[in-house]
């Protein structure tokens, strides 16, 4: 019998977690995504499947907490707002480069610095390209609803584990604090000692009879090793690339132009692509599922049918330039964003689409 609820999207994240079989979250609350924390303590997991609910004292604590119960092969997770992201990138960048399985979720708010506490896309550079140093990458999931957000915790550690690298859902301020009905995942038992130690081989333990290391470095002084290691991550992200790209297109077989959006932006864009279509006017939409893989094909070949394409995000402009990378110059690409936390309504997108393409 399925569960069915209604609840915000953080709230979401966080029942999602439990019934997965989380190992730990650690965290630290900042608006829009102070519910997760705050909703995993109120269900109290640790008294029912174990799992290690933390509050840290900074998200800098939080991501190494991430790092370490990552190390061990556990299913580990934290989650934030943009400004708290910006503190975790070192961390970040050390579990990437120790090929290990977690998952990051960000519920973007608007800045730069401090900002706003309302929604915004501006995170998208941050995400997709590596916001700490290094070459390195997150698998980003962007959803566009609340049970996309309850989905993506299972299908973030799911890809996770099977490549050895972190998952990031990249999440606006609307998704995570706005209310939908979703069906609840069935719960699965957290994995006992034995079934990690079988699963994650590379896993530090500490246990004598395991035989693994006590320790996790991402050190390497041989400049020579560094650059296999790095060839090593490069090879799989190739293979990510090759196999995990997820989009969703609407209305693409006809049409004359395409929008691109992602999140919650993309819902606003089907809305003002079903007004235009009653208009007369043949307007498709490709909502990019993964940000980093990014659906290059997919946008490529639209390109070779259509006169233009409009990126449609909260935010300056930034998803535009995979898009214009995709299309390679074959048709115009614009772009329209709101900024500051403000959210453009169907018609605003119309009016810039018409004002870019139909003047």
């Amino acid at each position: 019998m399925e569960d069915i609820r209604l609840m915000k999207g953080n709230e979401a994240i966080a029942h999602a977690a439990v019934r997965y079989g989380v190992d730990g979250y650690f965290g630290y609350p900042i608006t829009p995504q102070s519910e997760v924390l705050e909703t995993l303590e109120e269900l109290m997991p640790w008294e029912t499947t174990g799992m290690v609910v933390l509050q840290a004292e900074s998200e800098v604590a939080a991501i190494n907490m991430v790092y370490g119960g990552a190390a061990t092969g556990k299913a580990v997770m934290t989650s934030s707002s943009s400004p708290g992201v910006s503190l975790m990138q070192e961390g970040m960048s050390y579990i990437a480069a120790g090929e290990l399985p977690a998952l990051v979720v960000n519920v973007m708010r608007g800045g730069p610095g401090l900002g706003t506490i309302h929604p915004s896309q501006a995170d998208y550079f941050q995400a997709t390209k590596g916001g700490g140093h290094g070459d390195y990458h997150f698998i980003v999931l962007a959803p566009a609803t609340v049970q996309e957000m309850a989905d993506f915790v299972g299908l973030g550690f799911d890809l996770a584990f099977k490549y050895r690298t972190p998952a990031m859902i990249l999440a606006d301020g609307i998704v995570g604090q706005m209310m939908e009905k979703v069906v609840l995942p069935p719960a699965r038992p957290r994995r006992t000692e034995a079934e990690i130690a079988e699963q994650c081989p590379w896993a530090v333990t500490g246990r004598p009879e395991w035989r693994k290391p006590n320790v996790m470095t991402t050190l390497e002084l041989d400049s020579y090793k560094m650059e296999e290691n790095n060839r090593r991550y490069q090879a799989t992200y190739d293979l990510i690339r090759a196999n995990e790209v997820r989009y969703k297109e609407y209305y693409t077989d006809d049409a004359e132009y395409i929008f691109v959006a992602f999140g919650s932006i993309a819902r606003i864009c089907l809305k003002a692509i079903e007004e235009a279509r009653e208009k007369g006017i043949k307007v498709g939409l490709v909502r990019p599922v993964t940000l980093w893989p990014f659906p290059v094909d997919v946008i490529s070949g639209l390109s070779r049918k259509v006169k233009g394409m409009m990126v449609v995000e909260l935010n300056a402009g930034q998803m535009i330039e995979d898009v214009r990378m995709a299309v390679e110059g074959r048709v115009p690409v614009r772009h329209y964003g709101r900024l500051g936390g403000i959210v453009p309504n169907p018609q605003e997108v119309i009016e810039a689409f018409e004002a870019e393409f139909l003047k």
